[in-house]
């Protein structure tokens, strides 16, 4: 019910690695740059297709190298083994599951969901309003199964109604797409209200333990209550046209988020930031389904790093008691806190041994 093997070729600083992971606790020791946030990063890759350090492909592909490739093994409790496969080169990437092309980026998901809490995990209350939808979709997506679908149908109907806009078409022909988009974007926003909801009640209870404040979450659906997405679409075409693009429906909602009632973007510091982002994936991990046929990897990277004694005590004893499959890195070749490792790694200069 985990990842049990790992293969990375050419990425970043790892030019041949091949590890077994415990089902468990695999602990990953090494000093700063020595490539243990980019062994993490090639597990990211391996369940999602991209990195969750950088947009820019040709920064994974190791200088000399023409590509990268990440392959693993997963344990299911249906099937023993699954073979998952991602290659990036400067076109793109390509993934497989068990030699064969899955028809998207999901489907390594399914098989690998994957998340980790690293020390820019801020950035998901820093950032912009998209990375906290990302955030939402990726925990939608094993709640709901119909999910995936609904979210790609209105990524098409936007892309074609954009095209439109962005072409000068007539009125006719942009809102043809609005049947399409309304349906689907109804649908997609209803899933994640009804995610938002269950994430609260957990993001409240593990807020109290890490912060010491209230939390709560809301969802914005990205247009007015008071209007069906259709009616919306309707009454924002004329702005629509002026700037060449669709400013109404699920790609524009955002997840609100207010520590003792105040909203927290620019009002906590650092460390609080890192805390409640922190508390909400792992709010995300508890709505994960208890019959999935693979328990969640969550990767732990470098969890010391600005936080002090008591809020890295909390951290980890909200960590502990997840039913998942943990990878840390540390600088030092000890972290009992966790227990006692069922593998252990070094890295040093790219190169991982047993420890």
């Amino acid at each position: 019910m985990s990842l049990s093997r790992v293969q990375v070729t050419d990425f970043r600083c790892l030019h041949s690695v091949d590890l077994e992971l415990d089902p468990h606790f695999t602990l990953i020791s090494g000093a700063n740059a020595s490539g243990k946030t980019s062994l993490l990063e090639a597990l990211y890759v391996l369940g999602r297709g991209r990195s969750f350090r950088t947009r820019r492909l040709e920064h994974l592909i190791q200088r000399g190298a023409e590509r990268f490739v990440v392959f693993g093994e997963v344990n299911t409790s249906v099937r023993s083994r699954v073979a998952l496969g991602v290659e990036g080169t400067s076109a793109g990437v390509r993934a497989r599951v068990d030699g064969d092309r899955p028809t998207t980026l999901a489907e390594l998901a399914l098989l690998l969901p994957v998340q980790i809490i690293d020390p820019e995990v801020h950035r998901l209350i820093e950032e912009g309003p998209s990375r906290r939808r990302r955030f939402l979709d990726w925990g939608v997506f094993h709640v709901e199964p119909a999910f995936v679908g609904q979210w790609q149908r209105y990524q098409q109907g936007l892309k074609q109604r954009n095209a439109a806009l962005k072409s000068r078409q007539p009125r006719g022909v942009i809102s043809a797409w609005d049947v399409e988009l309304a349906r689907s974007g109804e649908a997609l926003n209803a899933a994640r209200a009804r995610y938002v909801a269950a994430l609260d009640e957990q993001a409240r209870i593990i807020g109290r333990h890490l912060l010491d404040m209230e939390m709560s979450l809301s969802y914005r659906g990205g247009w007015s209550k008071e209007l069906t997405l259709a009616e919306a679409l309707a009454q924002n075409l004329g702005h629509d046209q002026e700037v060449g693009v669709t400013q109404v429906g699920p790609h524009r909602a955002e997840l609100s988020i207010r520590l003792d009632a105040a909203a927290v973007k620019d009002r906590i510091s650092r460390g609080q930031q890192k805390l409640l982002a922190a508390a909400l994936l792992i709010a995300q991990l508890k709505l994960f389904p208890e019959n999935s046929a693979i328990r969640p990897t969550l990767l732990l990277d470098d969890p010391a790093a600005e936080l002090d004694d008591a809020r890295l005590a909390g951290l980890i004893a909200e960590v502990a008691s997840q039913q998942v499959q943990l990878v840390v890195t540390t600088l030092h070749s000890e972290f009992p806190a966790f227990g006692k490792p069922g593998r252990r790694f070094s890295v040093f200069q790219g190169q991982v041994a047993p420890a």
